[in-house]
């Protein structure tokens, strides 16, 4: 019989992301959460902030505080960590672009408040090559992203030891559509992309590299597939000791650790039947917690009804609690790793690792992963798994509890509250950070804003290490946007490939009647009666880089007939309007996950009318609750799709009936 050991491990760092509205009402959370258990803190910022504008900027509209807090300087840095010691937390800030800037802001706050930046610990996500491919909230091009991250890693391996100054992050390349061999192989190659190019910049001697090597840190994604999900972390931790031993000469074994925290797949929780989203975080939670050699050494979890909207507070207080009685109430921390010695688990590992090998083989005989991206390889990729994997649920292949199956069920009590079991965020929340922002501007001392940003200016086009100049920023007063713009001047910004220009041909997985042909037949008969082919424009308004979803049906639009326009995310409404114009378009589909769908569509309705389009069908998509969803329907928008609506050929049907009724042509019906 095997006892456990009489001394327990200690538990991971526990966190929950959160952030919204304003400094304040986020700071209030933060300490809420810290006096229920919480161990550390996680703060998600709103679009402006990650990507670097200020709250009245135009391209801010309807976003300030909708996914999470907004930052414009140091004094909202100062409110948010209100009663919050700063030398005695641990902060991780999901913070990419812009990353060096906040984590300037932190420094600059705690010089502020006298305390030894050396005594700083937390994390700065700071992987913006995972953004060109999933999450968008990049800015500038690959070259100088890369050297931001390069100086970040610089400095603070100098002067705040204790900080992970990057957090590559596998998370948003699971939930772009990465298997897990794909997630192992680009999230290393994005690695050896970073410690190659800090190496390059010769500002850390090689003795002391080791050193840089042990500050990288990883954020993963952990699936339902709970077997693999163990797996795929027991191989990335053989993975990077080889990598680390091999490439770069680390010859301690506690350097060349995997260390990662963990937020849990938000990508396979439900609207429908929500309430099962519990069992599926609690399950995904012990496949990071399990096993001891890959045991997260911190975790995040979605609260239950993050795909329906905002969490509120009592919803993030769950989250907690599941990593609480894990970690507590039960036996786990007491034993050492239990899957060793499993044949089944030591096959799986093998066999994820000689996959991911050979992948990172086709990225390198691309030349690494930057020339991967700008060649479009690797979101070509990601777009292909994808949409291979909504083939599987519309076939049934993959059954999802509540979606495609067992979809009988009694209405839930825990969604018939008067709120419809979300929060929103405070309406009133932009207009106050506005205000706040220019009361700021006009009582800072011009001149040292003005020098601080010529010396930004000077480092970035002199190859100075962008850190000095970016805390001197923080500390003058400088705003996001301001920041943001300076690096903008010198440093330009970029457009990454969509990746939706792949072929595919879905028409022999999708059941006994094919109902791709079936839609290529009513498309072509369609764009026949209309005199020329169906087009239609899928359009990312706003600031919400998540572009999974419009990618995945400009790619299903094609592949039964349309003609398509997309180009990417981040427009305005008067470049999808002018767009709409200028392709003669049949519709126009709108995807918005940020939350801001009221503004964004209205805007957009308001820019076709402004060019005589006022007839021309609009679409929309995103999570919008039913009372939004309602609104939108009065404003005009032809048909709403949420989470819950996966099948995409269902969706193609029905806007083929949109364009169909708009024109005056009869219903083709519904697909058989």
């Amino acid at each position: 019989m095997v006892a456990p050991r009489k001394n327990r491990d200690q538990p991971w760092l526990m966190r929950t992301y959160s952030g919204h509205s304003s400094a304040r009402a986020s700071n209030a959370l933060y300490r809420t959460n810290l006096a229920k258990g919480q161990t550390g803190l996680s703060v998600a910022f709103d679009l402006p902030t990650q990507t670097g504008y200020d709250a009245d900027s135009p391209l801010a509209r309807g976003e300030v505080g909708k996914v999470g807090v907004p930052i414009s300087h140091i004094e909202d840095m100062d409110q948010l960590f209100d009663q919050i010691p700063l030398d005695q937390m641990n902060t991780s800030m999901t913070i990419n672009a812009t990353a060096a800037w906040l984590l300037s802001l932190y420094i600059g706050l705690a010089q502020r408040r006298g305390i030894d930046t050396r005594k700083l610990s937390g994390t700065t996500q700071n992987d913006i090559i995972k953004e060109y491919l999933s999450r968008g909230t990049y800015i500038y091009p690959p070259g100088p992203s890369m050297r931001l991250i390069a100086d970040t890693i610089n400095y603070t391996v100098k002067n705040v030891p204790k900080w992970n100054p990057t957090n590559i992050c596998s998370y948003h390349l699971q939930e772009a559509g990465a298997t897990p061999v794909q997630e192992l192989a680009y999230a290393l190659c994005t690695a050896m992309a970073v410690l190659d190019r800090v190496k390059a910049s010769g500002e850390v001697p090689p003795a002391e590299f080791p050193q840089v090597v042990e500050r990288i840190s990883f954020f993963v994604n952990a699936g339902i597939r709970f077997i693999e999900e163990c797996c795929k972390l027991r191989a990335f931790g053989e993975m990077w000791d080889e990598l680390t031993l091999t490439r770069y000469q680390v010859a301690d074994p506690k350097l060349r650790r995997f260390r990662y925290g963990v937020q849990v797949n938000s990508l396979g929780l439900t609207e429908a039947q929500p309430e099962n989203n519990v069992q599926r975080i609690v399950l995904e939670m012990l496949a990071v917690a399990l096993s001891k050699r890959a045991r997260a050494r911190a975790i995040q979890l979605p609260a239950w009804n993050e795909a329906m909207g905002l969490p509120r507070p009592w919803d993030q207080q769950w989250a907690l609690r599941m990593q609480q009685v894990m970690a507590f109430e039960t036996d786990l921390l007491e034993y050492e790793d239990i899957l060793d010695g499993s044949p089944v688990i030591a096959a799986k590992v093998n066999e994820l690792i000689a996959g991911a090998r050979r992948e990172i083989d086709n990225v390198e005989a691309q030349g690494g992963i930057i020339a991967a991206i700008e060649s479009g390889y690797i979101k070509r990729e990601l777009v292909g798994s994808h949409m291979s994997r909504l083939r599987a649920i519309e076939s049934g292949e993959l059954k999802i509890i509540g979606v495609n199956c067992f979809q009988e069920t009694a209405d839930s009590p825990l969604t018939t509250g008067s709120d419809g079991a979300i929060m929103k965020s405070d309406p009133e929340a932009e207009r106050q950070q506005i205000e706040r922002l220019q009361q700021h501007r006009r009582q800072r001392n011009d001149a040292d804003v003005r020098a601080a940003l010529q010396g930004l200016s000077d480092a970035a086009k002199g190859g100075d290490n962008i850190m000095p100049s970016s805390i001197r920023c923080a500390l003058a007063g400088v705003t996001t946007g301001e920041w943001g713009d300076s690096l903008r001047a010198v440093f330009g910004e970029f457009r990454p490939p969509t990746g939706v220009d792949i072929a595919i041909d879905s028409r022999e997985v999708l059941g006994r009647k094919d109902q791709v042909s079936e839609l290529r037949e009513r498309v072509g008969r369609t764009g026949n009666a209309l005199g020329r082919p169906l087009k239609i424009l899928v359009g990312k308004p706003g600031l919400d880089g998540h572009s999974n979803g419009a990618e995945q049906v400009a790619v299903k639009a094609r592949d039964v007939g349309f003609e398509v326009v997309y180009d990417g995310i981040r427009l305005t409404p008067q470049q999808i309007a002018q767009a709409a114009q200028e392709e003669g378009v049949h519709v126009v589909g709108l995807s918005i996950l940020s939350g801001s769908h009221m503004e964004l569509v209205g805007s957009v309705l308001q820019e076709l009318r402004a060019r005589d389009l006022a007839a021309l069908p609009v679409v929309a998509g995103g999570i919008i609750p039913p009372a939004d969803a309602e609104r939108l329907r009065s404003l005009g928008v032809r048909a709403i799709y949420t989470p819950k609506d996966f099948n995409l050929n269902s969706i193609m049907g029905d806007i083929v009936d949109v364009v169909r009724e708009n024109n005056g042509l009869e219903r083709l019906g519904s697909l058989s």
